[in-house]
This record gives C-alpha cells, sequence and structure tokens, in this order.
C-alpha cells in the first residue's frame, strides 16, 4: 500500500512539473508576442520607416523647391505711354492775304477768264486767257483763278448752251442765258475775267458754257 501511495505522488509532482513548464512557456510567448506587436511607433507594418509627406523635408518645412517656385515670377510694372505725337486736325493756319500757296494747280485745260466778245471774221469769238486755281485768302469765298499768257481767241456758237451766276445775273445759282445776254454784258463790263467751263465740239466751237463762282 505504501509503495503504491508514494509512487503516485511522484506521478502528481512530473504532472505539475510538466504544467508549471508549459504555463512558463506560454507566457514567455505571450510576452515575445506583446513586444513584437506594440513596436516602436516610428516603424510601419513591416518594420521600415515611414516616409515623410511630399511637399515637406524632415522637420515638416515647406520644401525649398516649391518656395522658390512661387516667388521667382517678378511682379510687372505697367509700361508708361508715350506721349502722342498726332498732330490735331484743323490747326494748320491759312495763309495770309496776298500770300503765294504751298501748292500750284496745273493749267486747267477747260476753264478761262473771258475777257471781252470779238466778231472779227464773221464768227462770234470770245477774247480769254487760261490759267490755274490759287488757295484762297483769309475772308474770300472762294480761291482764285491766276491767268497765264497771252489773250487767245475762242470761237462759240449761235446757240450755245450757257449758264452765269453773279454777277452777270443776280443769283448766286446758275441760270442759263443766251449767247446775246452773255455779249450785252461783256460790252458793258469789259475785262473783269470772269471764269468759265467750257466745251468744245468737234469742230473746236464752244458748244456749251458754264461760270465758275469766284466771288
Amino acid at each position: 500500500m505504501r509503495s503504491m501511495h508514494g509512487h503516485g505522488t511522484v506521478v502528481r509532482d512530473a504532472r505539475r512539473m510538466r504544467t508549471q513548464a508549459a504555463l512558463t512557456a506560454l507566457a514567455l510567448c505571450a510576452t515575445l508576442a506583446l513586444t513584437a506587436c506594440n513596436g516602436d511607433d516610428d516603424t510601419g507594418a513591416a518594420g521600415t520607416p515611414a516616409s515623410p509627406s511630399a511637399g515637406a523635408t524632415a522637420t515638416g518645412a515647406a520644401s525649398p523647391s516649391a518656395s522658390a517656385s512661387a516667388s521667382s515670377a517678378p511682379s510687372k510694372k505697367p509700361t508708361p505711354t508715350a506721349p502722342s505725337t498726332v498732330t490735331p486736325a484743323g490747326t494748320k493756319k491759312p495763309p495770309a492775304p496776298g500770300a503765294t500757296c504751298d501748292h500750284k494747280m496745273p493749267i486747267s485745260p477747260d476753264e478761262v477768264a473771258v475777257y471781252r466778245y470779238t466778231p472779227e471774221g464773221g464768227v462770234h469769238s470770245l477774247i480769254v486767257k487760261h490759267g490755274n486755281w490759287g488757295c484762297a485768302a483769309p475772308g474770300m469765298d472762294a480761291a482764285p483763278f491766276d491767268t497765264v499768257g497771252k489773250e487767245t481767241f475762242l470761237n462759240i456758237a449761235e446757240d450755245a448752251k450757257i449758264t452765269a451766276v453773279t454777277p452777270i445775273v443776280d443769283s448766286p445759282l446758275s441760270q442759263p442765258i443766251t449767247l446775246q445776254q452773255l455779249i450785252d454784258w461783256l460790252i458793258a463790263h469789259p475785262n473783269q475775267g470772269r471764269v468759265f467751263r467750257y466745251h468744245l465740239d468737234g469742230a473746236g466751237v464752244i458748244d456749251w458754257m458754264d461760270q465758275q463762282y469766284t466771288s
């Protein structure tokens, strides 16, 4: 009986030691596992250090390249506008009375100053001078007709179409007159040199005349 009781005590002691060893091993494993799970906060899941966020340095400052690009563009100042050199219209002074113009028109091919009438040769002839237009002086209503050369003759048809203005007729607007009315006025007022635009027919004879207003 004693030997069986002693043998049972030995078995229980062996089981208790194995149980304590197993518990110790489990506790050590749990400690190691806890240490591995609660490792350094600065490491990732695989144990590698976490990389800094884009655009920031390790100290959290903004990236130098980003700051440089934001301030590299220089500010532009408005360019001052140059003063205008355009001459305003209408500032040119008119020529003084009696002054010559800065240009000369060519001799008019179809305008003459009529001075007198003559029936020589059995035809109606006007004594005329050719010329060109000058510049109107201040206070004048129209430009002057400057005659050139010598007096010449121009034949005029009996039925020529003629229009006249003041002083041949009492009107600033063209009025039709007959050749006889023109002849009468030229005889009464010779050498006034009233300017007419004219046209020649195929025979070289005036078939119409239109007096030009010259004040």
